[in-house]
């Protein structure tokens, strides 16, 4: 586990984190990591893109007609 100190000079700032960190019952350096969590996700392995582009296709209902990717390029440049 690795270690950070940071000094917040926005008091605001703090009393915001420290008043959500209550509201989720959690120390405000629990508070900080989920923040950090969420604002820097971790990036995707190359061997999980696939499964990820499955659920992606699967969002778009049968029968729709996908739009190629250099259809769309060529009408972005004709613009």
């Amino acid at each position: 586990m690795g270690e950070m100190q940071i000094k917040i000079a926005d008091e605001a700032l703090l009393t915001r984190i420290s008043d959500r960190a209550r509201l989720n019952n959690r120390s405000v350096e629990e508070e900080v990591e989920a923040l950090l969590q969420a604002a820097v996700p971790a990036r995707p392995r190359r061997e999980d893109l696939p499964a990820i582009a499955a659920r992606i296709r699967a969002m778009t209902p049968k029968g729709v007609r996908q739009t190629s990717a250099v259809e769309m390029l060529r009408e972005d440049r004709d613009r």
